[in-house]
């Protein structure tokens, strides 16, 4: 090995350090200054994101962990009405077939069309007559004679009376003479009757309306032959009233009273109508476990029988909180709402929910109305976590 050897200015010798040796501390010294610069680094990093400021604790919890904010709403008690959604046809609430009355015969004029309205008694076809009204002349004849023949009869009764007193005429002869002016008399309304009959069949040649409303189908035309067997030849809806036939299921069909307000929508129309049942079935059906709502309607030309419509009903109203559908949640056990409580804790509460109308969901029972409820992301928080809630400025 090289060694140094240097003398001070007394005389005395020191020995200075091999070159190894200096090697070695310079890079014990390189490794010292490097770590203190990297413990500088970290400590600036570390004032610069933090802010020099300290992570406040949560109680019960690590310190430096962030609080949730979640967004909270208290419902409050609102009137909701109960409606219950169904589907039907639209149909005549009182349709009347019109057929043949009479005896029949050839239609020879039909005054109606499809879509008119009509009077109670109008004449909505009339048949031919000819031979109705031959038979009429004849029999108002007969009645001529019959008036003829009791005139005489009373005449020659008046003169027998006279005669009596004189002795020439009998009480017997005066007897007869009474009984053949009855009969006269008797043949008078005879025939007087026969008339009046024949005309009634004449008249009932005429197919009229049997009230007034709204002729619905037509089915018979000029030079048509019909008779008591033709069927219906016209269909009206009375007084133009028509009605929904609401298909209910059986637990909505028993708690459905009459006299529910009802709104009708028909297939393909944007309008609505505004009717109320009038009758609920009394039976349900043994296949399909529904029944039938009948819903009156007045008339409109958008109501068309045979038609298909959808109605909502309002079978009544309660008073509940409600909710939007984002606070309501489910599970095995049932439907639920987190609630935050005094604390500001998480808390599950179970509810039973109600009708689902556009404006949330009616809670049945589980809240009173004045609770803090979690409004939306209540899936993000567990019960007993401590949370920051914030008002729903929507909810407000």
């Amino acid at each position: 090995m090289n060694y140094e050897s240097r003398f001070t200015e007394n005389g005395s010798e020191i020995d200075l350090s091999s070159d190894e040796d200096r090697a070695r501390r310079n890079r014990r010294r390189i490794i010292i200054a490097a770590g203190a610069a990297l413990i500088a680094l970290v400590v600036v990093t570390v004032l610069a994101f933090g802010g020099g400021k300290e992570a406040t604790p949560v109680a019960g919890e690590g310190a430096g962990k962030a609080v949730p904010v979640v967004t909270v709403m208290v419902p409050g008690r609102h009137v909701v009405d109960r409606v219950v959604s169904a589907t039907g046809s639209i149909g005549a609430r009182r349709e009347m077939p019109v057929g043949v009355v009479g005896e029949g015969g050839m239609v020879v004029q039909v005054h109606v069309e499809p879509g008119d309205w009509v009077g109670a008694g109008q004449v909505l076809a009339t048949i031919e007559r000819s031979v109705q009204t031959q038979q009429n002349a004849q029999l108002a004849a007969q009645i001529n004679v019959a008036n003829a023949d009791a005139r005489l009869a009373q005449a020659e009764l008046e003169r027998a009376q006279a005669l009596v007193s004189r002795g020439f005429i009998s009480k017997a002869d005066i007897e007869r003479k009474t009984a053949t002016r009855d009969a006269a008399i008797a043949r008078v309304r005879v025939a007087e009757a026969t008339l009046a009959e024949n005309r009634a069949r004449t008249g009932r040649l005429d197919i009229r309306a049997p009230a007034a409303g709204l002729v619905l189908t037509r089915a018979v035309e000029p030079g048509q032959v019909v008779g008591s067997g033709s069927g219906v030849l016209f269909r009206l809806a009375k007084g133009g009233e028509m009605e929904l036939l609401a298909q209910l299921s059986e637990a909505d069909l028993m708690s459905m009273p009459v006299g529910s307000r009802a709104t009708v929508t028909p297939v393909g129309s944007a309008e609505s109508f505004s009717g109320s049942v009038w009758q609920v079935s009394p039976v349900v059906d043994p296949q399909t476990r529904q029944g039938t709502a009948r819903i009156a309607l007045s008339y409109n030309n958008a109501l068309r029988p045979g038609g298909f419509a959808a109605a909502d009903i309002v079978r009544g109203s309660q008073e509940a909180p409600m909710l939007p559908e984002s606070a309501v949640q489910s599970d095995a056990k049932g439907n639920f709402v987190y609630l935050v409580d005094k604390t500001n804790k998480i808390v599950r509460r179970d509810i039973t929910v109600g009708d689902v109308t556009d404006k949330g969901v009616a809670v049945s029972s589980g809240l009173t109305g004045s609770e803090r409820v979690v409004s939306s992301a209540g899936g993000f928080v567990n019960p007993g976590e401590t949370v920051k809630p914030v008002l729903d400025k929507a909810a407000r």
